[in-house]
Parts: structure tokens; C-alpha cells; sequence
């Protein structure tokens, strides 16, 4: 018990290195969430991109773009067909009048992974 003391003007130094420690957890747990998140709106835009060849659905990727300590960032997107999934998502017009039909499968997939992370973060920090 006598190590757990500290006298008053101790107090402040003990509080903020048990914040410090709290917040590096905190960040630990959000990227994890992140990463989740990225991971699981690839998989989503796999399952459910329209299949002629496959190559469309194969080719996309998550990347984390940006990571720092307290943040990170992950880019999900199409490696080599990406001038398809503006045409394939929401449709386009044809030559000789007319549209074709949209497969929305991008939306429905970042719908998804937003409320993933939001139940990833709510399970981790709460």
C-alpha cells in the first residue's frame, strides 16, 4: 500500500502518466478498429461487385495511407480496375441512348465498415 502513495504535489505527475497510459491503449484499440474496418469493406466490395471475369472484384486492395500515434488511415480501392467502379456503381449512359443498370455495391460496403468501427470502438473503449 505504501508504494501506491504520493503526496499532493506528486499527484499531478501521477494522474497524467495514468492518462498517457489510458490514451496510448485508446489509440492501440482505434487503429485495430480501423484496420478491422479497411479489411472488412474490401472483403464487402469483393462479395458483391458484379462478376463478368472476376478481375474487377479481385482487384481491390485496403493500404493504410497515414499512421501516426494517435491516428491511422486506410484507403480501400481498386488496384487497376478503378475507372470501373464509378461506371459500375452507379451506372452509365450508352452510346445509342439510354443507361445501363447500376450494381451499387461500393455504398453498401462503407455503410457496413462505418458501423463496424463504430461497434469495434464502443466494445474497446467502453
Amino acid at each position: 500500500m505504501a508504494g501506491d502513495r504520493c503526496t499532493v504535489s506528486q499527484m499531478a505527475d501521477v494522474i497524467m502518466e495514468g492518462l498517457e497510459e489510458y490514451a496510448q491503449l485508446a489509440a492501440d484499440d482505434m487503429k485495430k478498429a480501423v484496420k478491422k474496418a479497411g479489411t472488412q469493406a474490401r472483403k464487402d466490395i469483393q462479395e458483391n461487385a458484379p462478376v463478368k471475369t472476376g478481375a474487377y472484384a479481385k482487384s481491390w486492395a485496403a493500404k493504410t495511407t497515414k499512421e501516426t500515434a494517435n491516428a491511422m488511415e486506410i484507403v480501400v480501392y481498386s488496384r487497376n480496375r478503378y475507372q470501373l467502379a464509378h461506371l459500375l456503381e452507379f451506372g452509365h449512359a450508352l452510346r445509342k441512348g439510354g443507361r445501363t443498370r447500376a450494381f451499387p455495391h461500393i455504398a453498401p460496403a462503407e455503410e457496413r465498415a462505418a458501423q463496424t468501427l463504430e461497434r469495434e470502438v464502443e466494445k474497446a473503449l467502453g
